[in-house]
Protein backbone atom coordinates (compact mmCIF):
# COMPACT_ATOMS: atom_id res chain seq x y z
CA UNK A 1 0.00 0.00 0.00
CA UNK A 2 1.38 3.31 -1.10
CA UNK A 3 1.92 5.94 1.81
CA UNK A 4 -0.26 8.67 1.53
CA UNK A 5 0.96 11.53 -0.73
CA UNK A 6 1.71 15.11 0.99
CA UNK A 7 -0.18 17.62 -0.52
CA UNK A 8 3.08 19.98 -1.81
CA UNK A 9 3.69 23.32 0.31
CA UNK A 10 2.80 26.37 -1.70
CA UNK A 11 2.77 29.93 -0.39
CA UNK A 12 -0.93 30.25 -0.61
CA UNK A 13 -1.51 26.81 1.38
CA UNK A 14 1.38 28.45 3.87
CA UNK A 15 -0.85 31.47 4.13
CA UNK A 16 -4.35 29.95 4.47
CA UNK A 17 -2.54 27.63 7.33
CA UNK A 18 -1.70 30.92 8.94
CA UNK A 19 -5.17 32.25 8.25
CA UNK A 20 -6.58 29.56 10.50
CA UNK A 21 -4.08 29.19 13.00
CA UNK A 22 -4.58 33.36 14.13
CA UNK A 23 -8.39 32.90 14.04
CA UNK A 24 -7.97 30.38 16.35
CA UNK A 25 -5.04 31.61 18.89
CA UNK A 26 -4.53 34.96 18.15
CA UNK A 27 -1.85 37.04 15.93
CA UNK A 28 0.42 36.61 18.94
CA UNK A 29 0.43 32.86 18.43
CA UNK A 30 1.84 33.51 15.03
CA UNK A 31 5.60 31.36 14.89
CA UNK A 32 7.16 29.95 12.40
CA UNK A 33 7.44 26.91 14.45
CA UNK A 34 3.78 26.81 15.09
CA UNK A 35 2.85 27.21 11.32
CA UNK A 36 5.05 24.49 10.54
CA UNK A 37 3.60 21.89 13.40
CA UNK A 38 0.05 23.02 11.81
CA UNK A 39 1.10 21.93 8.25
CA UNK A 40 2.85 19.00 9.00
CA UNK A 41 6.69 20.17 8.48
CA UNK A 42 9.78 21.75 9.41
CA UNK A 43 9.83 25.37 10.53
CA UNK A 44 12.75 25.14 7.60
CA UNK A 45 10.50 24.10 5.26
CA UNK A 46 8.36 27.49 5.02
CA UNK A 47 11.12 29.55 3.86
CA UNK A 48 11.02 28.31 0.75
CA UNK A 49 8.02 30.12 0.12
CA UNK A 50 8.07 33.24 2.19
CA UNK A 51 11.13 35.47 3.25
CA UNK A 52 10.16 35.40 7.44
CA UNK A 53 7.32 36.17 9.53
CA UNK A 54 6.72 39.77 8.45
CA UNK A 55 5.60 38.60 4.79
CA UNK A 56 3.10 35.79 6.35
CA UNK A 57 2.14 38.64 8.09
CA UNK A 58 1.68 41.22 4.41
CA UNK A 59 0.20 38.04 3.38
CA UNK A 60 -2.60 37.29 5.48
CA UNK A 61 -3.76 40.80 5.95
CA UNK A 62 -3.55 41.28 1.89
CA UNK A 63 -5.52 37.88 1.71
CA UNK A 64 -8.26 39.47 3.79
CA UNK A 65 -8.22 43.11 2.02
CA UNK A 66 -8.61 40.85 -1.41
CA UNK A 67 -12.35 39.29 -0.16
CA UNK A 68 -13.16 43.43 -0.30
CA UNK A 69 -15.89 43.75 -3.24
CA UNK A 70 -14.05 46.83 -4.49
CA UNK A 71 -16.63 49.86 -6.39
CA UNK A 72 -17.46 48.87 -9.63
CA UNK A 73 -16.32 51.40 -12.54
CA UNK A 74 -19.33 53.41 -13.71
CA UNK A 75 -21.60 52.07 -10.80
CA UNK A 76 -23.89 54.67 -9.28
CA UNK A 77 -21.44 55.66 -6.67
CA UNK A 78 -23.47 55.42 -3.48
CA UNK A 79 -24.61 51.73 -4.00
CA UNK A 80 -20.46 51.43 -4.99
CA UNK A 81 -19.44 52.78 -1.99
CA UNK A 82 -22.14 50.72 0.20
CA UNK A 83 -21.76 47.72 -0.78
CA UNK A 84 -17.55 48.26 -0.83
CA UNK A 85 -17.98 49.58 2.63
CA UNK A 86 -20.27 46.58 4.01
CA UNK A 87 -17.83 44.21 2.27
CA UNK A 88 -14.84 45.55 3.92
CA UNK A 89 -16.61 45.20 7.44
CA UNK A 90 -17.73 42.09 6.76
CA UNK A 91 -14.16 40.68 5.62
CA UNK A 92 -12.26 42.27 8.61
CA UNK A 93 -14.84 41.22 11.32
CA UNK A 94 -14.48 37.72 10.16
CA UNK A 95 -11.27 38.08 11.76
CA UNK A 96 -10.87 39.99 14.50
CA UNK A 97 -6.75 40.25 14.22
CA UNK A 98 -7.37 41.93 11.11
CA UNK A 99 -7.74 45.49 11.66
CA UNK A 100 -4.87 45.81 13.87
CA UNK A 101 -2.72 44.25 11.53
CA UNK A 102 -4.12 46.24 8.21
CA UNK A 103 -3.24 49.42 10.56
CA UNK A 104 0.01 48.45 12.03
CA UNK A 105 1.94 47.04 8.85
CA UNK A 106 4.40 49.49 8.01
CA UNK A 107 4.47 48.02 4.02
CA UNK A 108 2.54 48.73 1.40
CA UNK A 109 -0.31 46.07 0.86
CA UNK A 110 -1.09 45.23 -2.52
CA UNK A 111 -4.62 44.96 -1.97
CA UNK A 112 -4.55 47.54 0.15
CA UNK A 113 -3.60 49.94 -2.56
CA UNK A 114 -6.45 48.76 -5.02
CA UNK A 115 -9.03 49.39 -2.26
CA UNK A 116 -7.74 52.85 -1.73
CA UNK A 117 -7.44 53.29 -5.03
CA UNK A 118 -10.92 52.62 -6.05
CA UNK A 119 -12.65 53.86 -3.32
CA UNK A 120 -10.91 57.44 -4.39
CA UNK A 121 -11.60 56.87 -8.21
CA UNK A 122 -15.37 56.14 -7.28
CA UNK A 123 -15.67 58.84 -5.68
CA UNK A 124 -13.81 61.30 -8.01
CA UNK A 125 -15.11 60.01 -11.30
CA UNK A 126 -18.83 60.38 -9.53
CA UNK A 127 -18.33 64.62 -9.92
CA UNK A 128 -16.35 64.50 -6.31
CA UNK A 129 -13.72 67.46 -5.69
CA UNK A 130 -10.34 66.31 -4.88
CA UNK A 131 -10.20 67.86 -1.37
CA UNK A 132 -14.17 66.02 -1.15
CA UNK A 133 -12.69 62.53 -2.12
CA UNK A 134 -9.50 63.03 0.58
CA UNK A 135 -12.31 63.73 3.43
CA UNK A 136 -14.90 61.56 2.05
CA UNK A 137 -12.12 58.28 2.39
CA UNK A 138 -11.06 59.11 5.61
CA UNK A 139 -14.34 59.38 6.87
CA UNK A 140 -15.67 56.03 5.00
CA UNK A 141 -12.42 54.22 6.06
CA UNK A 142 -11.94 55.50 9.90
CA UNK A 143 -15.97 54.13 10.40
CA UNK A 144 -14.82 51.06 8.64
CA UNK A 145 -11.83 50.27 10.91
CA UNK A 146 -12.99 52.39 13.85
CA UNK A 147 -16.11 50.62 13.95
CA UNK A 148 -15.12 46.70 13.27
CA UNK A 149 -11.73 47.72 16.25
CA UNK A 150 -14.87 48.55 18.87
CA UNK A 151 -17.28 46.05 17.78
CA UNK A 152 -14.49 43.17 18.53
CA UNK A 153 -13.38 45.09 21.57
CA UNK A 154 -16.91 46.03 22.65
CA UNK A 155 -17.60 41.94 22.60
CA UNK A 156 -15.26 40.96 25.46
CA UNK A 157 -18.28 42.24 27.69
CA UNK A 158 -20.32 39.46 28.31
CA UNK A 159 -24.22 40.50 28.66
CA UNK A 160 -24.25 39.56 32.73
CA UNK A 161 -21.60 41.59 33.24
CA UNK A 162 -23.84 44.67 31.66
CA UNK A 163 -26.42 43.55 33.88
CA UNK A 164 -24.59 43.97 37.08
CA UNK A 165 -23.26 47.04 35.69
CA UNK A 166 -26.58 48.87 35.48
CA UNK A 167 -27.58 48.87 38.95
CA UNK A 168 -24.19 50.77 39.65
CA UNK A 169 -25.22 53.20 36.73
CA UNK A 170 -28.54 53.86 38.23
CA UNK A 171 -27.61 54.70 41.45
CA UNK A 172 -24.72 56.78 41.14
CA UNK A 173 -26.63 58.95 38.77
CA UNK A 174 -25.95 57.95 35.10
CA UNK A 175 -29.39 57.48 33.89
CA UNK A 176 -28.57 57.81 30.35
CA UNK A 177 -26.01 56.04 29.98
CA UNK A 178 -28.19 53.40 31.81
CA UNK A 179 -30.54 53.63 28.99
CA UNK A 180 -28.19 52.53 26.67
CA UNK A 181 -26.84 49.83 28.74
CA UNK A 182 -29.78 48.54 28.66
CA UNK A 183 -30.82 48.62 24.92
CA UNK A 184 -27.43 46.82 24.86
CA UNK A 185 -29.10 43.82 26.66
CA UNK A 186 -31.97 43.92 25.02
CA UNK A 187 -30.49 43.38 21.25
CA UNK A 188 -32.22 45.08 18.28
CA UNK A 189 -35.42 46.93 17.94
CA UNK A 190 -37.73 48.46 15.70
CA UNK A 191 -35.85 50.95 15.46
CA UNK A 192 -32.61 49.78 14.46
CA UNK A 193 -34.60 47.29 12.00
CA UNK A 194 -35.75 49.98 10.26
CA UNK A 195 -32.53 51.86 10.04
CA UNK A 196 -29.81 48.74 9.73
CA UNK A 197 -27.39 47.39 12.02
CA UNK A 198 -25.54 49.32 14.12
CA UNK A 199 -22.39 49.78 10.91
CA UNK A 200 -25.10 50.91 8.28
CA UNK A 201 -26.44 53.20 10.40
CA UNK A 202 -22.76 55.23 10.83
CA UNK A 203 -22.23 53.95 7.31
CA UNK A 204 -25.41 55.90 6.08
CA UNK A 205 -24.87 59.27 7.92
CA UNK A 206 -21.37 59.61 6.11
CA UNK A 207 -23.09 58.50 2.36
CA UNK A 208 -25.76 60.88 2.93
CA UNK A 209 -23.35 63.47 4.33
CA UNK A 210 -21.24 63.20 1.13
CA UNK A 211 -24.55 63.17 -1.19
CA UNK A 212 -25.48 66.60 0.18
CA UNK A 213 -21.76 67.66 -0.10
CA UNK A 214 -21.78 66.46 -3.50
CA UNK A 215 -24.82 68.34 -4.37
CA UNK A 216 -23.57 71.42 -2.60
CA UNK A 217 -20.37 71.41 -4.98
CA UNK A 218 -20.25 73.69 -8.14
Amino acid sequence: MESERRVPLTKDLVLRAAIALVDQDGIEALSMRKLGQALGVEAMSLYNHVANKDDILDGIADQVLTQIALPAAEADWEAAIWRCATSAHAALAAHPWACTLVMSVPRPLPARLRYMDSVLRCLREAGFSAAAAYHGYHALDSHILGFTLWEAGHAIASTDEIADFLPMLTSQGYPYLAEHAAQHLAGPGDEESEEGDEFEFGLRLIVDGLSRMRSAEP
